[in-house]
């Protein structure tokens, strides 16, 4: 905030008077002054304060900046004292063009001369006072343009705002986020931190940023609103340093719909270069590839990824918008990726068979690294496909590491490299990566989840254990949390208190067939053979019908005792593919009883396991 000196006009008073201006108003007054009482154009002043390679809304802004004036000085646009308004030309500065009285016959100046000189002398006392009080900082601020800028390494995007009053356009809001955190994501020197975390300050107002920056351990944050209007989209970007509250950047970018992407890139291009990053070539390369979307495309995709991927009826939905995406756009390469994730999520939680659900992912994953071969979502979903489908793991550790070198800071991605490499038996590459995980998403709720995942593979029990009940307890209902911890307490040799948690699970997760298979295994090891029989005839029933995972059909077999049973459908888990046998077989206890069987020993052999 500027602080200006005036003398009044004239006919108002013959004092000098102080009153608050903001920077960009600031700009304009300092142009009207300079040529006071001529018609300064709207042309004139885009050029001097907003130029060409700014992106802005010129008109909105140079409204709200005759506004601000005039409502500093208390003047009027109907009856000007200080600024006129010419209508589709331009203003004129007119507070100093009435004098007392005629100036003496002998005098040397012309009127035109005389204002002249009032204007450049309120420049100069408006520059002189302000450097003196230093008022608004305005010094400070003008040094700081010569000082240093302070070392940025790491950076929080905080949700934007809504600003177009519609709640139900909150999603949009929140995606042009994500998409942003994602696009700077690319940029491995500096440390970004994940959606998950940040969303968490969404609408907080009373925290300061010094504090939101040491609570998510990061130099900068970056705050700012989006307002969409029609086809049209602006973002306001403010980049403040946390520390000291040193605003680094405050710029506004408005683009139609269809150029959101480049809007994007222009704002985290700002970014780069404000805090001084040295980019690779390929990351230049990449923050300068520019592609069109089709606006509805964009709409589709951003309702799609609002939803929750963990949900049947969110992913049908989602679907069935990203499908509406790609018909509209079907060179929109993060269309085709979300589409793929929706077929994953469906196969992984047993919504649809392996069948049913990879091939078809497999296909939209090669259609969009053929629009963008550098799509690091693509990446890691193809390391998913061909760890958890195809048994090829030489290719999944490839594309984990190639998902890795195209974004860097990705919090999921490190997460997901930690679950291959502790399965895979490399527990410390697994920790080195959990904990760049957890360095970019400080704040995640599924943190916790993480780890009880880790400690299954190491079949850790009593680390289960201590870290499910922290989960139950912060997360009461999340169904994972009950069932890791009922795992916890059957590895230990308390089933009787795994039972509980397994029921629980089962309740959460709306009869998900993972903690159904749990439930049914520990109540055959503890007498209680009818529920478990139970459970599996209401399967084998289903199955008919639906799809019912194998391998989870084999569990109940091997806890009832039936090995034969048993080793028919892990057969038949092996003949499908199942996503379950590649990762529960090497450390689910539940098959503990089949393992020293020759036939357990053949079919790791065939799998090819890691050693």
């Amino acid at each position: 905030m500027f602080s200006c000196v005036f003398q009044a006009p004239p006919k108002i008073t013959r004092s000098l008077f102080s009153v608050p201006v903001q920077e960009q108003p600031f700009q304009v007054l300092a142009a009207l002054l300079q040529q006071p009482e001529e018609v300064v154009t709207r042309e004139e002043l885009r050029q001097q304060i907003w130029p060409q390679d700014t992106f802005v809304d010129f008109d909105n802004s140079l409204n709200i900046a005759i506004n601000k004036l005039r409502e500093a000085l208390g003047d009027s646009a109907d009856n000007p004292r200080f600024i006129e308004t010419l209508p589709r030309r331009g203003y004129r500065f007119i507070a100093a063009t009435v004098p007392d009285a005629p100036p003496p016959e002998k005098n040397p100046f012309s009127l035109k001369q005389w204002n002249w000189l009032i204007g450049a002398a309120a420049v100069l006392l408006i520059v002189v006072a302000l450097f003196a009080m230093d008022a608004g900082e305005l010094r400070s601020k003008i040094l700081a343009r010569f000082a240093a800028v302070p070392q940025i390494r790491s950076l929080a995007v905080l949700p934007l705002a809504n600003l177009s009053g519609d709640l139900s356009q909150d999603y949009f809001a929140d995606g042009m986020t994500e998409e942003l955190i994602t696009e700077l994501s690319r940029i491995g020197s500096l440390k970004v931190i994940s959606r998950t975390s940040v969303m968490q300050y969404k609408g907080e107002k009373k925290k300061p940023l010094s504090q939101i920056g040491r609570e998510l351990n990061v130099d900068a944050v970056m705050e700012g609103s989006v307002l969409r209007s029609g086809n049209r989209v602006r973002i306001a970007a403010d980049l403040i340093y946390a520390a000291t509250d040193q605003h680094l950047m405050a710029e506004t970018y408005e683009r139609d719909l269809g150029d959101v992407l480049e809007l994007q890139r222009e704002v985290a291009e700002s970014i780069t270069k404000q805090v001084r990053l040295k980019l690779t070539p390929e990351q230049e390369a990449r923050l300068h590839e520019v592609r069109g979307v089709n606006p509805e495309a964009y709409q589709a995709y951003l309702t799609a990824i609002s939803l929750d991927f963990d949900r049947y009826e969110d992913i049908r939905k989602a679907r069935s918008y990203l499908e509406k995406a790609i018909q509209k756009d079907p060179g929109f390469a993060e269309a085709y990726v979300s589409l793929a994730r929706s077929y994953i999520n469906l196969g992984q939680f047993r919504w649809l068979s392996p069948q049913g659900a990879y091939p078809p992912a497999k296909e939209v994953l090669s259609k969009a690294l053929a629009l963008d071969e550098k799509n690091c979502g693509a990446h890691l979903a193809l390391s998913f496909l061909s760890w958890r489908y195809d048994w090829d793991w030489p290719t999944a550790e490839r594309e984990f590491s190639h998902a890795d070198e195209l974004c860097p800071n990705d919090a999921v991605i490190h997460r997901e490299d930690a679950f291959y490499l502790e399965w895979s038996g490399r527990a410390a590459e697994a920790s080195a990566e959990m904990a760049k995980a957890l360095e970019l998403d400080p704040l995640s709720p599924w943190f916790l989840l993480a780890q009880g995942l880790i400690n299954y593979q190491r079949r850790n029990y009593k680390a289960m254990i201590e870290v499910g009940r922290q989960h139950v307890a912060s997360n009461p209902n999340l169904w994972v949390a009950h069932y890791l911890l009922g795992v916890g307490y059957e590895g230990s040799g308390q089933t009787l208190e795994a039972i509980p948690e397994y029921r629980k699970a089962v309740e959460l997760s709306q009869g998900d067939q993972d903690p159904t298979a749990a439930l049914a295994h520990a109540c055959a090891a503890t007498g209680r053979r009818p529920e478990a029989q139970k459970i599996l005839r209401a399967w084998l029933v289903k199955s008919e019908t639906s799809y019912i995972s194998p391998y989870m059909i084999a569990t109940v077999y091997a806890g009832l005792g039936e090995k034969e049973k048993a080793f028919e459908y892990l057969e038949k888990a092996y003949q499908e593919r199942s996503s379950d046998l590649a990762y529960f077989l090497k450390a689910d206890l539940r098959i503990n009883s089949l393992r020293s069987d020759p036939r357990c020993q053949d079919l790791l052999r065939r799998m090819n396991f890691p050693k």
